[in-house]
């Protein structure tokens, strides 16, 4: 079953000592990615606010950076889904590629934090935003009680841009590069088990014959959105923008109401195996699973490296804490990190099975 993922957001540092130079973050951010810019001017300009005087700004990285992420996702998505209709396409390309998506990956990874600027409102809105998704019980796939700050998602757009251009726009090296950092991917039985509120409201209540009417006002600064099904109050929900409150008021209406999908449920985690009857996408499962879970996040690690510099494969290995335990599980060799980290994600969904934890 698929589910949406929990994290424990970092939010953006207050009081820490300020980066020391753009060089630092140049080297800061290069390190998260695992990526040395042959020119690091493009990364310079991807963290770099256009409140900041004396330098170009990311707006043209960032211009690029959403078309080459949105193609990038696109063929991803493609060759994920050969069976999927376009409706279905379009639906998970748009989460992944969404604001409050990309907002949430500059908020886990902490890249706030290496732009340059001189505008203390976003400081402000960045603050709050990571605030909000701190005390969510899970990630939100379409919207939060805070509507995500634009800036967050720029960012990110910006450096897949710089990535993007310093590979000689070559779009396959910059998504391995990219990938990563937009992990975990949202899939389409993420979206069938977290469905947008407000539509599948509305088309539940169709098929009931009932008629859904949704309500909009002011309380001081916040919006006030009520749901009223033939005409009866059902449930409420307020934030700062309206369209928060709608989302938030038709999940609230959806929890009253008790309506459930049968289509919610996503593919048995042990339903598509490889050649070595490893189980495919196995760390990406393992992520929603603990997230389902209220888990702590799978901590994954690098035991061995062998074999010589042009033909090195990797051991890794992954523990996650259940029940004030720590489990560990080892994969198999592989020849790249992702693939030796999917392996022992697979060895650990096998023993979680086995010990009956699932």
């Amino acid at each position: 079953m698929e589910s949406p993922v929990h994290y424990t957001y970092t939010l953006p540092p207050e009081d820490d000592q300020e980066i020391k130079s753009m060089a630092d973050s140049v080297r800061a951010v290069e390190k998260l990615l695992n990526y040395n810019f042959t020119d690091k001017k493009l990364l310079e300009e991807a963290l770099t606010h256009s409140s900041y005087t004396g330098s170009a700004s990311y707006q043209r990285l960032e211009f690029v950076g959403d078309a080459a992420l949105g193609l990038a996702i696109t063929n991803y998505m493609f060759l994920a889904y050969p069976d999927a209709d376009q409706g279905k396409l379009s639906l998970v390309r748009a989460a992944n590629i969404s604001t409050e998506k990309l907002a949430r990956v500059a908020i886990r990874h902490g890249l706030y934090k290496y732009v340059r600027h001189n505008a203390t409102a976003l400081d402000e809105k960045v603050m709050e935003f990571a605030i909000a998704m701190q005390e969510e019980e899970d990630a939100e796939v379409h919207g939060g009680l805070l509507k995500a700050p634009k800036v967050l998602a720029d960012i990110v757009e910006s450096v897949a841009a710089a990535v993007y251009v310093d590979c000689n726009f070559n779009l396959k090296d910059m998504w391995l590069v990219i990938r990563d950092l937009l992990e975990p991917i949202v899939t389409i039985g993420m979206l069938e088990q977290q469905p947008q509120p407000v539509t599948m409201l509305f088309e539940l209540c169709q098929k009931d014959g009932k008629q859904v009417d949704i309500r909009h006002w002011r309380k001081g600064e916040r919006n006030v959105a009520s749901v009223y099904v033939d005409g009866h109050f059902v449930a409420s929900a307020s934030a700062e923008q309206k369209e928060n409150a709608k989302l938030h008021a038709a999940k609230a209406a959806l929890q009253k109401l008790s309506y459930k999908s049968s289509d919610m449920m996503g593919p048995d985690i042990f339903s598509e195996l490889n050649g070595d009857m490893e189980i495919e996408g196995a760390k990406q499962k393992l992520h929603e699973l603990c997230g389902k879970k209220k888990w702590p996040r799978p901590d994954y690690k690098v035991d061995r490296e062998v074999g010589r510099s042009h033909e090195k494969r990797y051991i890794c290995s992954v523990q996650i804490e259940i029940d004030e335990s720590v489990l560990l599980s080892t994969g198999n060799e592989k020849t790249r990190i992702r693939d030796a980290e999917n392996s022992a994600a697979s060895a650990m969904l096998h023993g979680l099975r086995e010990s009956k934890y699932i």
